[in-house]
């Protein structure tokens, strides 16, 4: 183009269609990053999953499955997110037909507890979540849920889990010294070393403790049991009752074939239980009330090392000799009453017989070599009534809330909107 004031006409021109076109652009670009930003505003409230009136959002289904992720859980944590808010919602409709609600200094007690059982304040347990991107009105969601079942389930089921004098006389009887009765058990063992392990443990032990089934629990032992019974589905051989921590047998009492325990804490470890059999046995000798057992701490030790040592005694005296070129507080031989002893412990001696050993049991990576020395009589333990009373109740709630909410979910209609 020639020089001339006409050329500077057509380039003032050129420039101002130039710059409309991109305002025109910029424009269309804002207009785009903006729908797209209400679309995926939309996306993330929007329902994924409706049960009956009521919807479940992708927001909440994946702030859930977050909070499982930190609290432990790694396989299938978005399908038992689903579940878990699935049955809230059915919970909290029948809270809403009851007309229960619950305060929210029952959710902050609610989360102090929560918080407590895994060794920390309720303002830490937050500020970890929220830096995984949990946001505290989620966690407390899942906390008010909580309480409000156990509001739904003690109003519901109160006076039809009332225990009578004759039922706590028969579990006094099946755990003392005048009677006796042994159990036919399998069990589900998960590692609880950490805060986080330990919670992750609780909530998958929860879910164990409503399997129905006995193929359905000797799978579940298969896949997740840290015992060495895994391999047999979790089946142990038979145990007196009466050598069972007492809020184990409690539980036990109450339970019928099929039916699996609570979570049970352990050291270092979360169990559930198992139901296979219960037989009544009249005593032949008067109930042990106390054990006395040998401990020998290997730190570090491996199977092979354990099943060396054991081989080489035949008596608890033999250990002494084992452990002379061991640090004197490796090798701890006690006699205490079976409440006072370890569940963990108790549980492994329940199986042994005099002069018997386990060396299945492991805590922060000592393994423990345990020699049954012998039972003892010699200690009596009281049995209290109030106690044993309220853990009956507590059981036969529970065996109705899991009733309960098999009937809303056959009731419901769910509905996956994705």
């Amino acid at each position: 183009m020639a020089d001339g004031p006409g050329a500077h006409v057509e380039d003032k021109r050129y420039v101002i269609v130039t710059v409309r076109k991109m305002a025109v652009w910029l424009l269309a670009a804002w207009f785009v990053l903006a729908a797209a930003a209400a679309t995926s505003a939309q996306s993330q409230f929007s329902p994924v999953i409706r049960v009956n009136d009521s919807a479940i959002t992708a927001f909440e289904l994946t702030q859930r499955t977050r909070l499982l992720t930190v609290l432990g859980a790694t396989t299938g944590v978005e399908q038992i997110a689903r579940e878990g808010l699935i049955e809230e919602r059915l919970q909290q409709q029948a809270a809403a037909q009851q007309g229960i609600s619950v305060a929210e200094e029952d959710v902050t007690l609610g989360l102090d507890e929560f918080a407590g059982r895994l060794g920390i304040s309720a303002d830490e347990f937050l500020g970890q979540l929220e830096q995984a991107g949990v946001q505290r009105a989620s966690v407390e969601d899942f906390i008010r849920n909580g309480v409000l079942w156990r509001e739904v389930l003690r109003s519901r089921f109160a006076a039809r889990a009332q225990v009578s004098e004759d039922d706590v006389d028969r579990a006094i009887a099946l755990t003392g010294s005048t009677g006796g009765a042994r159990v036919l058990l399998s069990e589900i063992i998960l590692p609880a070393r950490t805060p986080q392990e330990t919670a992750a443990a609780e909530a998958r032990a929860a879910q164990f403790s409503e399997i129905q089934s006995f193929a359905a629990f000797a799978q579940t032992a298969r896949d997740f049991s840290a015992a060495p019974s895994r391999a047999d589905g979790g089946q142990i051989d038979w145990v007196e009752l009466n050598a069972l921590p007492p809020d184990l047998r409690a539980q036990l009492l109450a339970l019928p074939p099929g039916g699996v325990t609570e979570p049970v804490q352990l050291q270092n470890a979360v169990a559930v239980f198992q139901l296979r059999d219960l037989q009544e046995v009249p005593p032949q000798r008067p109930d042990a009330l106390a054990i006395d057992y040998a401990e020998l701490r290997l730190p570090g030790g491996s199977r092979s090392e354990a099943q060396e040592l054991a081989a080489q005694a035949d008596t608890c005296d033999d250990l002494f000799g084992l452990a002379r070129a061991l640090s004197p507080d490796q090798l701890v031989r006690e006699v205490l009453p079976i409440a006072q002893i370890p569940a963990d412990i108790a549980a492994e001696l329940a199986k042994l017989d005099r002069n018997e050993v386990s060396i299945d049991l492991v805590r922060d990576g000592t393994r423990l070599l345990l020699m049954m020395c012998g039972r003892t009589n010699e200690i009596t333990e009281g049995l209290d009534r109030a106690e044993v009373r309220a853990q009956l109740r507590n059981q036969r709630i529970a065996s109705y809330a899991d009733g309960f909410l098999a009937e809303l979910l056959a009731d419901a209609v769910i509905v996956d909107l994705r």
